[in-house]
């Protein structure tokens, strides 16, 4: 059934005042990102700002109207932001949104993907053709499994084991002749991408807001994370400073740049006495924090 809407009237009213879009009138702002890698962003809700005003300004309004009178003795945008940041309340963040264009390796998009908090719409391999595009790491980048971290490498390996790796990447980028002659020869194309290796580009647009953006900085900006995930949130990061330079900041003061200590941590501190964990892990990350806090 068709609703009824003859009764509806929709006002429009104009903005109030001078209003200036965030993005400077441009249609993208895009970092290119190692050799066929790209961070775009297409787009900013709220695109629009009252004049002298960035859009840190949606995160002050969405307080201000929740929190009313508790924010009076916060008489002033910047010192706002910052206590919401300080006090993570997340919510007013989640007032400013951002859509990225993507273009990077199946194995980073893979980690990527793990962040279920953004709308993905991936290029689709069923669809279209695979673009002849794999990422090949410089040879200073080949690096050796860390004895520390199962998950991660460390230094580079030696140049001979690294042009062994690299000459093997060769290889591999010469199989795409055959998903292209298969594909001639009529295999769908959905059963042809399969034998595609995981450093051939895909992308995808990827919408996400401020809040949950910022939760995926503080992990993929981490020196724990992969160096070449770490090249894409970096990327991120330089794009959406400039549309929220307040809250980007309070981002690096308050978060990314901040030591979070556990209650056993605290007690730790409080009493002089070594922590109260048999954990090997967490003694050698209580260790760690010590050494960043000079102890």
């Amino acid at each position: 059934m068709t609703p009824d809407l003859s009764k509806i009237t929709i006002e429009k009213k104009p903005f109030e005042g001078e209003m200036h879009d965030v993005m400077g009138g441009s249609g993208r702002w895009e970092v290119k990102v190692h050799d066929h890698g790209l961070v775009a962003l297409t787009d900013v809700m709220p695109r629009f700002a009252p004049a002298g005003k960035t859009a840190d300004f949606a995160i002050v309004q969405a307080a201000r109207v929740s929190y009313g009178a508790g924010t009076k003795q916060v008489n002033e945008d910047r010192g706002l932001v910052r206590y919401l940041a300080r006090h993570r309340h997340t919510t007013p963040f989640e007032m400013v949104e951002f859509k990225f264009h993507h273009v990077m390796p199946i194995f980073i998009a893979r980690q990527w993907i793990r962040h279920r908090t953004a709308n993905v719409n991936e290029y689709s391999g069923r669809y279209s053709v695979v673009p002849d595009r794999f990422y090949k790491p410089s040879i200073e980048n080949v690096r050796k499994q860390s004895t520390s971290n199962r998950q991660g490498g460390e230094e580079p390996i030696d140049n001979a084991t690294a042009k062994e790796f690299l000459t093997y990447l060769d290889k591999v980028e010469e199989a795409y002749k055959e998903y292209q002659r298969l594909m001639d020869k009529g295999v769908a194309r959905e059963i042809a991408r399969i034998g595609l290796p995981v450093n051939v580009y895909t992308e995808w647009y990827w919408k996400i807001d401020l809040h949950n953006l910022f939760h995926f900085l503080s992990l993929r900006m981490d020196a724990h994370a992969q160096q070449e995930i770490r090249d894409y949130a970096n990327a991120m990061y330089a794009l959406v400073q400039p549309i929220v330079p307040v809250a980007a900041e309070a981002f690096l003061d308050y978060n990314f740049g901040s030591l979070h200590l556990s209650r056993l941590e605290v007690e730790a501190l409080k009493s002089g006495k070594p922590l109260a964990s048999e954990n090997k892990r967490e003694n050698a990350e209580w260790e760690d924090k010590k050494k960043k806090l000079g102890l």
